[in-house]
């Protein structure tokens, strides 16, 4: 199964119709093909009051590639940056709380990308990768045109005392390391994808099941 985010409505692409419609509440689509999986998401975006839209098809990998076609594609890469103190730095953009991320240069690799972001948007230096974590999907609007944006996540290590700086072009405003027990902080002033990063790498445990 896949999750796409567009903004606080989530799309999930699965080929397990039975389940999905036992358990779940939403709306369901079985894919016919790209042109109306195109009017599909356009119908979606409009539905202020639906959350959650299931697109059901028995070749997964097919229904991923179709879905990928309704939109411009880009890769991204960011990091959850922990200290010798086990805190982990989260950044505010735009009012909420966030990971440093952002968008591949030609040629580059995701893990270069993940270390440079970190290190352009928190003005830090010396960042050393632990381990990948996870990928995860997010849709927004440039000029008209809907991008798709796959952001792969990894865990990180910052072992200097620096004085972090926020990249303010970046709209960055505020840049903080919290402790284990302020994730609640976090948790209701974030972004469902940053939610998703933070159950995969154990610092939060949100009883969700989707």
């Amino acid at each position: 199964m896949y999750k796409v985010f567009i903004n606080n409505k989530r799309i999930f692409l699965t080929d397990d119709f039975s389940k999905n419609f036992q358990i779940k509440h939403g709306l369901f689509y079985k894919y016919r093909g790209v042109e109306d999986l195109k009017e599909l998401i356009s119908f979606y975006q409009r539905l202020h009051h639906i959350k959650t839209l299931y697109l059901f098809y028995h070749d997964i990998e097919k229904l991923r590639e179709s879905f990928r076609e309704c939109f411009v594609n880009i890769n991204a890469a960011g990091g959850l940056v922990k200290n010798k103190e086990g805190k982990s730095l989260f950044i505010k953009r735009r009012g909420k709380w966030d990971l440093p991320k952002g968008k591949l240069d030609k040629g580059e690799t995701f893990q270069d990308a993940a270390i440079r972001e970190v290190q352009e948007e928190c003005g830090l230096s010396e960042i050393e990768i632990n381990t990948p974590l996870l990928s995860t999907y997010h849709t927004y609007y440039i000029e008209n045109q809907l991008i798709l944006k796959k952001t792969f996540w990894f865990e990180m290590s910052y072992n200097k005392k620096e004085n972090p700086k926020p990249q303010l072009e970046e709209d960055i405003t505020e840049i903080k390391w919290f402790d284990k027990v302020e994730m609640p902080n976090i948790i209701e002033n974030t972004y469902g994808s940053i939610l998703d990063v933070m159950r995969y790498s154990n610092l939060v445990n949100l009883n969700i099941s989707s």
